[in-house]
């Protein structure tokens, strides 16, 4: 008899997979991009701005294309492919190749105008200031005599 390894969230783990490769492909459809892979992104809130990281080794900063419209932040590029093939003398594949796009929601305190963004050792780093709190402002009631 055969000894085999239980995973109790073997199955589970599968299924999530599984919705997550059939959700990213249906994201992006329609749209002016498709992606081809997304790169992980920490997004930090700080009392004056907020601090974006993606990592995005080996794409130059000229093939990153970075905008905010409607409160949509929306960062996009590509990481041109190598040559990749057996004949080449590779034997396995495993870094991510061709565009990407991510969008992200961005609170009505974030300051579109003053957006920043640079690239240090394969990590995007987009600096998105807070505006200055409004305060309320006090209307009077003026009465018809």
């Amino acid at each position: 008899m055969a000894i085999v390894r239980y995973q109790p969230w073997g199955l589970l783990n599968q299924l999530q997979k599984e919705l997550e490769r059939g959700y990213q492909s249906s994201v992006g459809e329609g749209s002016i991009a498709t992606a081809e892979w997304a790169p992980a992104v920490d997004i930090k809130e700080e009392s004056d701005k907020f601090i974006l990281h993606a990592d995005i080794p080996g794409v130059k900063p000229e093939a990153i294309d970075i905008s905010m419209e409607n409160g949509v932040l929306t960062v996009k590029g590509e990481k041109k492919t190598e040559a990749t093939t057996e004949q080449e003398g590779y034997k396995r594949v495993e870094r991510s190749f061709g565009s990407f796009y991510r969008r992200f929601s961005l609170p009505d305190t974030a300051d579109a105008e003053a957006i920043s963004a640079k690239s240090k050792h394969g990590v995007l780093e987009i600096v998105i200031p807070k505006r200055a709190a409004v305060q309320p402002k006090k209307i009077n009631v003026a009465t018809e005599e």
